[in-house]
């Protein structure tokens, strides 16, 4: 590795971002991403996803760019682009098969670059669809006139602890050779130091493993948080006590959104079945977690004694202090009550209102919903802002006779003098 290694990253979301300002402290690198408007916001020093500050940016020697034909012949191609899932939960590798046809256009032979890919995938994606597509395409030999890797991406939004600088990187490489390079690279923008896979396949897996357990250890937390509700036990309680345990593993209650936990493990289950496997436990998993928002909002429906009223829901991005919604459960609780006839009335100090109303027709409300008073409150995504309000404060938004539900049991008092409920 040198000061001229030359690298481009392929995509700029809350994955590719980071990665490219780290890399950009070391070599000379490129960020390439097709959403013209993202690349002004940039730009102009305006992360949306709120990963990097604007100084941050200010400060980076990051090149910025939409089209691909302004991006140098590199020595590394990092692919950081979506994978989500389709309307039936199958693999949808659109977005990584166009990020690798434009990826064919940038490839020099001359510097037999290495294409790293960094989106969650099933094993087999990277050698078995990536790499002949690029074949394909320019009539270059894998493993001659270009190489491939895989470094599966470990980025947990808005979390300021395990950042990019700091995580233990995954790594992986077609050829021994070609390891020692991917290895050396992230090297360089880690304290966390590198893990060299045994091959790109168990790379791809350990990824796709990674947030399948945590999907099915929360699976059984909802599943039991269900079981106790029936018993009028509080799961809080349950699991106040059983943490106690030394290897007791303090996973809890709730809604699984998001890009990663609520998504990858049909990448797992997909590729199962394709071997003939039935994934009976992934996707049991996969329907506990998916029918939590049903369960919640049918259980708030009950004990208003099946009368529907105003509702004010609290947040709606998948997760707390992030403006993420990609697949956030929340729209489907919400979804359910209005079902119910509930009238809602959706706050998010943090979700962007156009693509509220874009991904789910959902219009946010402004600051004036919080001086209402409503039937139902459900602090549903426990926002740094909503936790500051303080019980008084959010108990106030409750009429007489009317129910205070926290989800993640964030706010202990509040509700306590009409009516509270908690997972």
């Amino acid at each position: 590795m040198s000061a001229d290694t030359k690298v481009v990253v392929v995509g700029l979301g809350y994955v590719g971002l980071p990665l490219a300002v780290a890399l950009a402290k070391r070599f000379d690198t490129v960020g390439l991403d097709i959403d013209t408007g993202r690349i002004a916001e940039l730009k102009d020093g305006h992360d949306r996803t709120g990963e990097i500050d604007a100084d941050r940016l200010a400060a980076s020697s990051l090149s910025l760019t939409s089209d691909p034909a302004e991006c140098p012949a590199a020595d590394f191609i990092i692919v950081t682009v979506p994978t989500p899932v389709d309307a039936d939960n199958k693999p949808d590798l659109r977005i990584v098969m166009a990020a690798t046809r434009t990826v064919a256009g940038m490839i020099d032979p001359a510097r037999a670059p290495i294409i790293v890919y960094e989106s969650t995938v099933y094993p087999g994606v990277t050698e078995e669809l990536c790499g002949p597509e690029i074949e394909r395409i320019t009539g270059l030999v894998s493993g001659k006139d270009f190489f491939l890797g895989y470094s599966p991406e470990r980025i947990n939004p808005g979390d300021r602890e395990h950042t990019i600088d700091k995580i233990t990187k995954v790594v992986s490489g077609q050829t021994p050779e070609v390891l020692d390079r991917v290895a050396a690279l992230y090297e360089q923008v880690t304290s966390g130091g590198v893990f060299r896979a045994a091959s790109i396949r168990a790379a791809e897996a350990a990824k796709v493993i990674e947030n399948a357990q945590r999907d099915i250890n929360i699976a059984f937390m909802n599943e039991i948080t269900r079981i106790f509700s029936a018993m009028d036990l509080s799961i809080w309680d349950v699991l106040a006590a059983a943490r106690t345990k030394w290897n007791f593993l303090p996973f809890h209650p709730g809604l699984v959104g998001g890009h990663c936990i609520g998504v990858d493990p049909f990448y797992l289950s997909h590729k199962a079945e394709m071997l003939g496997h039935n994934p009976q436990v992934i996707l049991a998993g996969r329907s506990t977690n998916d029918d939590m928002a049903g369960w919640i909002a049918d259980r708030l429906h009950g004990l208003r004694g099946g009368v529907a009223g105003r509702a004010l829901v609290l947040g709606l991005t998948f997760k707390e202090n992030v403006p993420d919604l990609r697949n956030s459960k929340v729209a489907d609780l919400i979804a359910r009550l209005a079902e119910l006839g509930h009238a809602v009335t959706v706050h998010d100090p943090l979700a962007d209102a156009a693509e509220a109303h874009h991904e789910y027709g959902l219009e946010l409300a402004d600051d004036a919903a919080l001086t209402e008073h409503y039937d139902l409150v459900l602090l549903a995504v426990t926002h740094d802002d909503y936790v500051a309000m303080g019980a008084d404060k959010l108990s106030a938004l409750v009429a007489p006779g009317g129910l205070f539900a926290d989800l993640k049991n964030a706010v202990p008092g509040a509700g306590a003098a009409t009516g509270r409920w908690t997972l």
